[in-house]
């Protein structure tokens, strides 16, 4: 007769059975990654999008610049190994943010080596690069252009992390820069270290500038000849570096791609934090959330790095490590959705026209979709640590991270008892 099931064969049993359950019905229930309009009072049809793509499958390769209709593609560009923030210039003509390899004008550096800089693409009949200013860097992580705007009368800001910096360039020449070394201590050559990753600048007025000082986790207000006249997440006195010049985390943690709404009120994507924020300045002069959106569609957002508000009153957030565009209401109500292959990592969007604006509506203290959000205390930080190394697939959450772990306790558990007992 056949030897009966010893305990230690049953819970190796029933770990296997967790784990086949929970990757069957997490893939059978997972939403179907197509664009959807639900409750959109605009036709999808209606919606063009510009996306700058930083990469497919990893940070550093396979970038694009896409325009969508709706969820339908209609063009690409993709000749840098990365691009970043887009924008559509009055001619039609796309300008972008980018990094690419294979260059021999390297200036300090080794032969070949990576430029970045900004491009300015054509997209009819075909997409194609018409020009192109750059310069060369150290590394190819973290050294990026992130952000190039145009400004009236010709010339455009750039957001250097090589060097630290905010320039202006006319006729492919630095007319303006801004050091952050001027406010910020530096180490001896910032651009052999990730220091300050100033990722984004975007004019709210004459001479005046928005920047995103990410690593101090703050923004800061320039003005041409003054320097940095307000800043947004003022310094903690207990900062560990020492000179005190961190923002609190708390409200803005590692932070992508502001949008300045009007005096007193910006909109940022709080990347580390994993949400987007809408701050207002208060009576005293402090920052302070007055809104802020943790997910959307019933599902949390992973490093979201961009989001801006739109004429119509809704958001447009760029939720990166879920391959995702969103477009919310006041409430966090998905209107429109658009869903990437899970390996893409969007970086930028810019619902056109008009792109991203300075200035916009602005949210109140609107409850916001509560099953969107929410942390699942070890679970949570478990699961953005693990996605943050492996491109996990899109529905796979806190409770299927549990089950897996459930199942591979039983598992372990079965053989401990079978080695016990000499199963």
């Amino acid at each position: 007769m056949p030897s009966r099931l010893g305990l230690g064969d049953v819970l190796v049993a029933l770990g296997c059975l967790c784990l086949l359950t929970t990757v069957v019905l997490g893939a059978a229930l997972a939403p179907s990654g197509t664009t959807s309009a639900a409750q959109a009072p605009t036709p999808d049809g209606e919606r063009t999008t510009l996306v700058g793509v930083q990469g497919v499958g990893s940070y550093v390769d396979g970038g694009s610049v896409r325009l969508l209709s709706g969820g339908e593609e209609q063009w690409r560009e993709s000749s840098a190994a990365t691009y970043f923030d887009v924008t559509r210039l009055d001619n039609g003509s796309v300008l972008a943010g980018y990094m690419a390899d294979g260059y021999r004008d390297c200036g300090p550096y080794e032969s070949p080596c990576h430029r970045t800089g900004y491009r300015i693409i054509d997209p009819d009949p075909t997409p194609e690069v018409v020009e192109e200013w750059s310069f060369p860097v150290r590394n190819r992580v973290a050294s990026e252009v992130h952000d190039v705007e145009p400004l009236p009368g010709g010339g455009v800001v750039l957001a250097d992390m090589e060097h630290e910096r905010v320039l202006i360039v006319e006729d492919g020449e630095v007319v303006w820069e801004w050091k952050a070394s001027s406010r910020y201590e530096a180490p001896p050559d910032p651009t052999k270290a990730d220091w300050l990753h100033i990722n984004d600048v975007d004019r709210i007025g004459d001479g005046r500038f928005l920047v995103s000082v990410r690593n101090a986790n703050q923004l800061v207000v320039l003005e041409r000849g003054e320097g940095v006249v307000q800043v947004i997440n003022e310094d903690r006195d207990d900062a560990a570096d020492g000179d005190g010049l961190v923002g609190d985390s708390n409200v803005l943690y590692h932070q992508h791609n502001p949008q300045w709404l009007g005096d007193g009120a910006v909109l940022v994507a709080d990347s580390e934090n994993h949400r987007v924020v809408e701050l207002h300045r208060t009576e005293s002069g402090a920052w302070e959330p007055a809104w802020t959106l943790e997910g959307a569609g019933g599902q949390k957002f992973d490093w979201p790095r961009d989001a801006d508000r739109l004429p119509n009153g809704n958001t447009l957030i760029t939720d990166t490590r879920n391959a995702r565009l969103v477009e919310v209401n006041e409430s966090g109500h998905v209107v429109w959705e658009h869903q990437f292959d899970y390996r893409t990592l969007p970086y930028e969007a810019e619902r056109l026209p008009p792109g991203e604006t300075a200035g916009g509506p602005t949210y109140g203290d609107a409850d916001t979709d509560a099953t969107a959000g929410g942390n699942v205390p070890v679970l949570t930080p478990l699961l953005r640590l693990v996605s943050a190394g492996v491109r996990l697939p899109l529905w796979v959450g806190e409770i299927h991270l549990f089950a897996v772990l459930l199942s591979l306790g039983l598992v372990g558990a079965g053989v401990v008892v079978r080695w016990r007992s000499g199963e």
